[in-house]
């Protein structure tokens, strides 16, 4: 099974990917995948990585206008053991279990996976992609 991209986040010289190893699943499947940390030259130290599964919902008035709310389904939350600032790239393998609020609307709805880098003393780093659980 090919490996599919979904988010980079990038800081400095830090970088953390997050792959899944399938971005559509069926119902009963578990969302599996890696986060990659690339400490590089990087002088930012990693407190803590979140992974959240959330709904994007999409809402459009008569006027036209539309706004986006999310909705938080789940939070998965990675503690770094260890100095995140070595030259090494460091896997860390995660599953996360879908339940019924996984399935959405498909008309007005998206489910996202959004990457959180928790950097101490510094402004959060997130990426986001899509995700489809029938």
């Amino acid at each position: 099974m090919l490996k599919s991209f979904l988010s980079k986040v990038g800081i400095g010289g830090l970088e953390v990917d997050t792959v899944v190893d399938n971005q559509v699943l069926e119902e009963g499947e578990t969302l599996n995948g890696t986060v990659y940390i690339d400490g590089g030259e990087a002088d930012q130290i990693i407190d803590h990585i979140t992974l959240e599964v959330f709904v994007r919902i999409h809402r459009e008035d008569a006027m036209s206008d539309f706004e986006e709310v999310d909705r938080t389904i789940t939070k998965h939350s990675i503690e770094l053991i260890g100095d995140s600032k070595s030259k090494k790239i460091r896997m860390i393998p995660f599953e996360i279990v879908p339940d019924d609020r996984w399935l959405i609307n498909r008309d007005n709805e998206k489910l996202m996976l959004k990457t959180t880098v928790h950097i101490n003393n510094a402004v959060d780093a997130y990426d986001e992609d899509e995700i489809q659980y029938a």
